[in-house]
């Protein structure tokens, strides 16, 4: 996509100019695919009318050798085009699917953490593996076709017309209200399918919810419960499909059906003008081939209002997503300073909440290691969301080395943070790439030298294929305290000028805590760190203690 059109109709909140703007790149290949089916459909429009002919010739006696022909080689030319039609659509739909599931997934990425948190995963993961496909298909299978059938339609009027003026104007006032009447039945389709993409991304939540926490699941031993759940869910993502399939497959039959009218309506005005001497008998057939042309375009026209409603309610999903306003970074500072880490009055509340800081201030010596200490929800970790720019404050200042945060680049600001969080993220994949996550350059030495310096050697050696192990999801096949040092060594590679522990060592027994403080004693020496923590152990390796309570810091003297 064009990044400054696709943001100029997220403004303006138009699904269409959004599609236009999706759309604008891959014209050429659009307009070849378009191109052939109006060749295909040119095929079309002239078999019926060589077919009365051959029927005039015949009726007269007179040869048709040249003529079968030149009616084998349309049937075959059609075939064949359509083939290639389908080929080039596919082609089309799979790139449009891949750049736009692009466009979407780095949107996401770029919104602030604070967005993902307000919606459930499932709903996010929806809209890159369910509403692009649905969009593209749209295009595609419906709105692309839509050209050819117009001119198929349009062009079997025209030869009617011709040949007998009256019976094609009838077709021609009575197509009107077979649309009004199909207006009618889309009228429930855009809703419906709306709730139908609901369904769908309530689905895929659930999923998503009990496979991550099926160790829960186990130990509580609710399998059968949430199986029950799952398939409560499946029944009634079912019964609105059915809905809406019912309400969609009653269109087509209803089209049929009255094109088919039509058609013998045709045929017994036709045959009585025969029997008047006022149409010939091959006129009479191009006639009736030319209505059985007509029901084809006919029975799928009915079906674009649907289809249109149900990608209008898809497409503003999508429309959705992507007005929300990515993280602000017009930052131009490269380098963090080594220098002090300073919150000067600093507000801030999450959304519906209390305020959680209000006139905040913290001065952190570079070089320095603090603790902070708190009860659960005191703001500790919000304090380094603020640091690290995950959320900003409402009002105030935080700097480092006297530059305000929002004068660095974000990429670079987190980029020399090493952050080890209290929940454990890891990738599956091998020990080796998850510790070098993140850092395209490094060697196979700078990583052992990283997982030593966590501690996390030893343990990496007795895996079964040391650093090549595949861990699995979320470091399912180690223990707390393994994953725990990985996640350590992954920071420390980085050489961050501003190291982050939160409660780096939860998960250590004694004896790993002590050798991790004994060996992090010197590397924590050349920068400056934050430790949130309350083991005794941990804090010893602290210049200062603070607690955090009300939003205020009070220090704390600790014992040696």
């Amino acid at each position: 996509m064009q990044g400054k059109e696709v943001e100029a109709a997220v403004m303006h909140s138009d699904p269409r100019a959004w599609m236009w703007a999706w759309l604008r790149p891959h014209l050429p290949s659009l307009s070849l695919a378009l191109l052939l089916m109006l060749a295909q459909s040119l095929a079309t429009l002239l078999q019926p009318w060589l077919g009365g002919v051959l029927t005039d010739r015949l009726m007269l006696n007179r040869g048709l050798g040249p003529l079968l022909w030149v009616l084998f080689g349309l049937v075959c030319a059609q075939q064949v085009l359509g083939y290639v039609v389908s080929l080039q659509l596919q082609k089309t739909s799979g790139r449009l699917v891949a750049d736009a599931s692009a466009e979407i997934y780095s949107h996401l990425q770029a919104l602030p953490l604070g967005w993902h948190q307000e919606r459930r995963r499932g709903d996010v993961l929806a809209l890159l593996t369910g509403d692009v496909y649905r969009v593209s298909g749209y295009v595609t299978g419906t709105l692309l076709p839509l050209i050819p059938l117009l001119f198929t339609l349009i062009g079997a009027l025209v030869m009617m017309f011709r040949q007998a003026p009256l019976i094609a104007v009838t077709v021609a006032v009575l197509m009107p209200l077979m649309f009004v009447a199909l207006k009618l039945f889309g009228r429930r389709l855009r809703p419906l399918a709306h709730v139908s993409a609901q369904a769908w991304a309530d689905q895929s939540t659930l999923a998503e919810q009990n496979m991550e926490l099926l160790p829960v699941v186990k130990a509580f031993a609710t399998e059968q419960a949430e199986a029950a759940n799952f398939r409560d869910n499946a029944d009634a993502v079912y019964a609105i499909d059915l809905r809406l399939a019912r309400l969609q497959g009653a269109i087509s039959p209803v089209v049929y059906m009255i094109g088919a009218g039509a058609v013998l309506l045709l045929l017994g005005v036709g045959g009585h003008l025969i029997v008047r001497d006022q149409m010939r008998m091959g006129e009479l057939v191009s006639l009736f081939l030319y209505g059985m042309v007509l029901v084809n375009p006919i029975g799928q026209l009915a079906t674009v209002y649907g289809a249109t409603q149900a990608a209008r309610g898809t497409a503003q999903r999508l429309l959705e997503a992507l007005s929300a306003q990515p993280e602000i970074d017009e930052g131009v500072v490269e380098q963090l300073p080594r220098g002090d880490i300073q919150f000067e009055a600093v507000d801030f509340a999450y959304p519906g909440r209390p305020a959680l800081f209000q006139g905040f201030d913290l001065r952190i010596r570079a070089g320095e290691t603090i603790a902070l200490t708190g009860i659960n929800g005191a703001g500790k970790s919000t304090l380094v969301q603020l640091l690290l720019r995950l959320v900003e404050p409402a009002s105030g200042r935080i700097a480092i080395g006297g530059i305000d945060l929002r004068d660095f680049r974000l990429e670079s600001l987190r980029g020399q943070i090493g952050l080890v969080a209290q929940q454990v993220l890891l990738f599956n994949a091998s020990v080796a790439d998850n510790i070098a996550y993140g850092q395209a350059n490094t060697t196979r030495g700078d990583i052992e030298r990283a997982a030593r310096s966590a501690r996390a050697h030893d343990f990496i050696l007795a895996l079964p294929d040391g650093y090549e192990t595949v861990i699995g999801d979320q470091g399912v096949k180690l223990s707390g305290g393994q994953k725990q040092r990985l996640v350590l060594a992954r920071a420390l590679l980085k050489e961050p000028t501003i190291l982050i522990l939160d409660e780096a060592t939860a998960m250590f027994d004694p004896h790993g805590e002590a050798e991790f403080i004994e060996e992090c004693k010197h590397v924590l020496q050349e920068r400056t760190v934050i430790m949130i923590t309350h083991r005794p152990a941990s804090l010893a390796l602290a210049d200062r203690v603070l607690r955090l309570e009300g939003g205020r810091l009070h220090p704390v003297v600790v014992a040696c």
